[in-house]
């Protein structure tokens, strides 16, 4: 039923749901290990749902080979991609793009976001109104920054001129193989560029950062 825990462990094959009769043998979802058996043998396509996991409604699309641990809490409408773990705790707040081979950590929240194939916010982080491209990977703690203090859309500075996105809420969009350190901050509209890195305990000030930065 919707919003309320599920009750025992679940497994989605592709014919539907499995309620009995599989055994689970590992759980690595991420490195292609979860292992699920049906009399017996691998079944390389199924996805697990363990009990206590919430669903809010049913507008929720998930891929083979998932793992959603107990008390995570995720609402439609969403697409979780294959390989994908969503740890105990996080919380998917619906509109969300879940690539494949990506991590959604314990105490995790994801709210009108995008994930490319293989990023992971693997703890304690906020990705509001936000894209990861590919392979970019959020230290403990790394916060994305959605609302202006003041009324109004979201601007970002680019050589010199304010560019209005048109949107009040716009947090910060991360290109390929990006990493943040631990704690990390960015301010609504921050867009950094790919193989850059965000030095732990950073507060990022809005605007455009050339690909290959380091930010202090």
């Amino acid at each position: 039923m919707p919003g309320i825990p599920i009750s025992k462990h679940l497994v989605l094959l592709p014919i539907g749901w499995m309620l009995d009769g599989f055994e689970v043998v590992c759980n690595d979802s991420t490195k292609g290990k979860l292992e699920i058996r049906v009399n017996g043998e691998p079944v390389p396509q199924a996805s697990l749902v363990c009990a206590g996991a919430v669903f809010t409604d049913d507008r929720v699309q998930i891929g083979e080979g998932v793992f959603i641990e107990s008390g995570a809490m995720i609402k439609g409408p969403s697409i979780i991609g294959d390989y994908t773990e969503i740890r105990q705790g996080a919380y998917v707040r619906g509109d969300c793009l879940i690539g494949k081979n990506c991590v959604i950590g314990h105490t995790t929240e994801v709210k009108h976001s995008v994930f490319l194939d293989g990023s992971k916010a693997g703890h304690f982080a906020y990705i509001g109104d936000s894209i990861l491209g590919r392979d970019v990977n959020l230290g403990a703690g790394t916060k994305f920054a959605n609302l202006r203090f003041a009324s109004g859309n979201v601007s970002i500075r680019i050589e010199g001129s304010s560019i209005d996105t048109g949107r009040r809420k716009l947090g910060a969009i991360l290109g390929d193989n990006a990493q943040t350190g631990c704690n990390c901050v960015t301010n609504p509209g921050t867009l950094v560029g790919l193989d850059s890195i965000i030095s732990p305990n950073t507060t990022v000030m809005p605007g455009l950062y050339a690909p290959d930065s380091v930010i202090r």
